[in-house]
Protein backbone atom coordinates (compact mmCIF):
# COMPACT_ATOMS: atom_id res chain seq x y z
CA UNK A 1 0.00 0.00 0.00
CA UNK A 2 1.28 3.46 -0.80
CA UNK A 3 1.49 6.14 1.82
CA UNK A 4 -0.89 8.31 -0.23
CA UNK A 5 -3.60 5.67 0.10
CA UNK A 6 -2.99 5.49 3.86
CA UNK A 7 -3.20 9.26 4.09
CA UNK A 8 -6.40 9.40 2.02
CA UNK A 9 -8.03 6.74 4.20
CA UNK A 10 -7.04 8.58 7.36
CA UNK A 11 -8.29 11.89 5.96
CA UNK A 12 -11.63 10.27 5.19
CA UNK A 13 -12.00 8.80 8.65
CA UNK A 14 -11.21 12.11 10.34
CA UNK A 15 -13.66 13.93 8.06
CA UNK A 16 -16.39 11.44 9.00
CA UNK A 17 -15.62 11.89 12.71
CA UNK A 18 -16.02 15.66 12.40
CA UNK A 19 -19.30 15.15 10.56
CA UNK A 20 -20.59 12.81 13.27
CA UNK A 21 -19.74 15.39 15.94
CA UNK A 22 -21.66 18.20 14.25
CA UNK A 23 -24.72 15.96 13.99
CA UNK A 24 -24.75 15.80 17.79
CA UNK A 25 -25.58 19.53 17.96
CA UNK A 26 -29.36 19.49 18.20
CA UNK A 27 -31.34 22.31 16.62
CA UNK A 28 -33.35 24.20 19.24
CA UNK A 29 -37.13 24.16 18.86
CA UNK A 30 -37.51 27.75 19.96
CA UNK A 31 -36.35 30.73 17.91
CA UNK A 32 -35.09 33.14 20.55
CA UNK A 33 -31.54 33.51 21.79
CA UNK A 34 -32.38 31.84 25.11
CA UNK A 35 -32.95 28.57 23.27
CA UNK A 36 -29.23 28.50 22.44
CA UNK A 37 -28.09 28.76 26.05
CA UNK A 38 -28.32 25.01 26.84
CA UNK A 39 -26.24 24.32 23.73
CA UNK A 40 -23.27 26.44 24.85
CA UNK A 41 -21.43 23.66 26.78
CA UNK A 42 -22.12 21.20 23.97
CA UNK A 43 -20.90 23.68 21.37
CA UNK A 44 -17.73 24.52 23.33
CA UNK A 45 -16.93 20.82 23.71
CA UNK A 46 -17.53 20.39 19.98
CA UNK A 47 -15.13 23.26 19.21
CA UNK A 48 -12.44 21.75 21.44
CA UNK A 49 -12.84 18.31 19.85
CA UNK A 50 -12.92 19.81 16.35
CA UNK A 51 -9.61 21.54 17.13
CA UNK A 52 -8.11 18.29 18.43
CA UNK A 53 -9.17 16.35 15.34
CA UNK A 54 -7.83 19.18 13.17
CA UNK A 55 -4.53 19.04 15.02
CA UNK A 56 -4.28 15.28 14.50
CA UNK A 57 -5.21 15.63 10.83
CA UNK A 58 -2.61 18.35 10.24
CA UNK A 59 0.22 16.69 12.14
CA UNK A 60 -0.61 13.29 10.67
CA UNK A 61 -0.29 14.88 7.23
CA UNK A 62 3.10 16.36 8.14
CA UNK A 63 4.30 13.05 9.58
CA UNK A 64 3.33 11.13 6.45
CA UNK A 65 4.85 13.84 4.26
CA UNK A 66 8.16 13.11 6.02
CA UNK A 67 7.66 9.37 5.50
CA UNK A 68 9.04 7.62 2.46
CA UNK A 69 7.21 4.30 2.72
CA UNK A 70 4.80 2.29 4.82
CA UNK A 71 4.51 -1.36 5.77
CA UNK A 72 2.04 -3.55 7.65
CA UNK A 73 3.22 -2.32 11.05
CA UNK A 74 2.62 1.28 10.00
CA UNK A 75 -0.86 0.38 8.75
CA UNK A 76 -1.79 -1.22 12.06
CA UNK A 77 -0.27 1.59 14.09
CA UNK A 78 -2.29 4.04 11.99
CA UNK A 79 -5.48 2.04 12.58
CA UNK A 80 -4.71 2.08 16.30
CA UNK A 81 -4.59 5.88 16.17
CA UNK A 82 -7.81 6.06 14.15
CA UNK A 83 -9.53 3.78 16.67
CA UNK A 84 -8.89 6.22 19.51
CA UNK A 85 -9.84 9.19 17.36
CA UNK A 86 -13.09 7.42 16.44
CA UNK A 87 -14.11 7.62 20.10
CA UNK A 88 -13.83 11.42 20.13
CA UNK A 89 -17.43 12.02 18.96
CA UNK A 90 -18.79 9.81 21.77
CA UNK A 91 -16.77 11.40 24.56
CA UNK A 92 -17.43 14.86 23.09
CA UNK A 93 -21.17 14.30 23.30
CA UNK A 94 -20.99 12.79 26.77
CA UNK A 95 -18.85 15.59 28.15
CA UNK A 96 -20.91 18.27 26.40
CA UNK A 97 -24.15 16.96 27.88
CA UNK A 98 -22.56 16.64 31.35
CA UNK A 99 -20.12 19.54 31.26
CA UNK A 100 -19.29 19.73 34.95
CA UNK A 101 -19.27 16.00 35.70
CA UNK A 102 -16.02 14.34 36.69
CA UNK A 103 -16.30 10.99 34.91
CA UNK A 104 -17.11 12.34 31.42
CA UNK A 105 -14.26 14.86 31.74
CA UNK A 106 -11.88 12.10 32.83
CA UNK A 107 -12.98 9.68 30.08
CA UNK A 108 -12.55 12.46 27.52
CA UNK A 109 -8.98 12.79 28.79
CA UNK A 110 -8.41 9.03 28.64
CA UNK A 111 -9.41 9.02 24.97
CA UNK A 112 -7.11 11.99 24.26
CA UNK A 113 -4.30 10.31 26.20
CA UNK A 114 -4.72 7.05 24.29
CA UNK A 115 -4.80 8.94 20.98
CA UNK A 116 -1.57 10.73 21.95
CA UNK A 117 0.06 7.41 22.86
CA UNK A 118 -1.17 5.89 19.59
CA UNK A 119 0.26 8.84 17.63
CA UNK A 120 3.59 8.33 19.42
CA UNK A 121 3.52 4.63 18.59
CA UNK A 122 2.81 5.41 14.92
CA UNK A 123 5.71 7.84 14.91
CA UNK A 124 8.02 5.23 16.48
CA UNK A 125 6.94 2.52 14.02
CA UNK A 126 7.66 4.82 11.07
CA UNK A 127 11.07 5.74 12.52
CA UNK A 128 11.86 2.06 13.10
CA UNK A 129 10.95 1.34 9.45
CA UNK A 130 12.93 4.23 7.99
CA UNK A 131 15.84 4.24 10.42
CA UNK A 132 17.27 6.55 13.07
CA UNK A 133 18.62 8.97 10.44
CA UNK A 134 15.30 9.38 8.64
CA UNK A 135 13.69 12.76 8.09
CA UNK A 136 11.03 12.04 10.71
CA UNK A 137 13.57 10.87 13.32
CA UNK A 138 15.68 13.98 12.78
CA UNK A 139 12.61 16.21 13.02
CA UNK A 140 11.04 14.88 16.21
CA UNK A 141 14.28 14.02 18.03
CA UNK A 142 13.28 13.44 21.67
CA UNK A 143 9.68 14.55 21.02
CA UNK A 144 9.39 16.83 24.03
CA UNK A 145 5.98 18.13 22.86
CA UNK A 146 4.59 14.62 22.62
CA UNK A 147 5.88 13.55 26.03
CA UNK A 148 4.73 16.80 27.66
CA UNK A 149 1.25 16.31 26.20
CA UNK A 150 1.00 12.83 27.70
CA UNK A 151 2.01 14.15 31.14
CA UNK A 152 -0.56 16.96 30.90
CA UNK A 153 -3.29 14.49 29.91
CA UNK A 154 -2.50 12.29 32.91
CA UNK A 155 -2.70 15.34 35.20
CA UNK A 156 -5.97 16.43 33.57
CA UNK A 157 -7.56 13.01 34.03
CA UNK A 158 -6.68 13.07 37.74
CA UNK A 159 -7.87 16.66 38.17
CA UNK A 160 -11.22 15.86 36.55
CA UNK A 161 -12.20 14.23 39.87
CA UNK A 162 -11.20 17.37 41.79
CA UNK A 163 -12.57 20.04 39.44
CA UNK A 164 -13.53 19.18 35.85
CA UNK A 165 -12.89 22.75 34.71
CA UNK A 166 -9.20 22.32 35.58
CA UNK A 167 -9.02 19.31 33.30
CA UNK A 168 -10.70 21.33 30.51
CA UNK A 169 -8.06 24.03 30.95
CA UNK A 170 -5.32 21.43 30.61
CA UNK A 171 -6.93 19.96 27.49
CA UNK A 172 -6.99 23.44 25.99
CA UNK A 173 -3.32 23.85 27.00
CA UNK A 174 -2.37 20.74 25.02
CA UNK A 175 -4.35 22.00 22.04
CA UNK A 176 -2.47 25.31 22.21
CA UNK A 177 0.86 23.46 22.28
CA UNK A 178 -0.05 21.61 19.07
CA UNK A 179 -2.22 24.20 17.32
CA UNK A 180 0.52 25.23 14.91
CA UNK A 181 1.40 22.30 12.62
CA UNK A 182 4.60 20.54 13.56
CA UNK A 183 7.25 23.00 12.41
CA UNK A 184 10.00 20.54 13.28
CA UNK A 185 8.96 18.39 10.35
CA UNK A 186 8.45 21.39 8.04
CA UNK A 187 11.96 22.69 8.83
CA UNK A 188 13.51 19.28 8.26
CA UNK A 189 11.71 18.86 4.92
CA UNK A 190 12.90 22.29 3.79
CA UNK A 191 16.50 21.35 4.60
CA UNK A 192 16.23 18.16 2.60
Amino acid sequence: MSKTRLEAFSDGVIAILITIMILELKIPEDTDVHALRPLVPIFLTYVMSFVFLGIYWSNHHHMLHATGRVNGAVLWANLHLLFWLSLVPFVTGWMGENHVAALPAAVYGVVLLCAAIAYTILQMVIIRLEGPHSTLAAAVKKDVKGKLSIVIYIAAISLAFVEPRLSYALYVTVACIWLVPDRRIERMLQRN
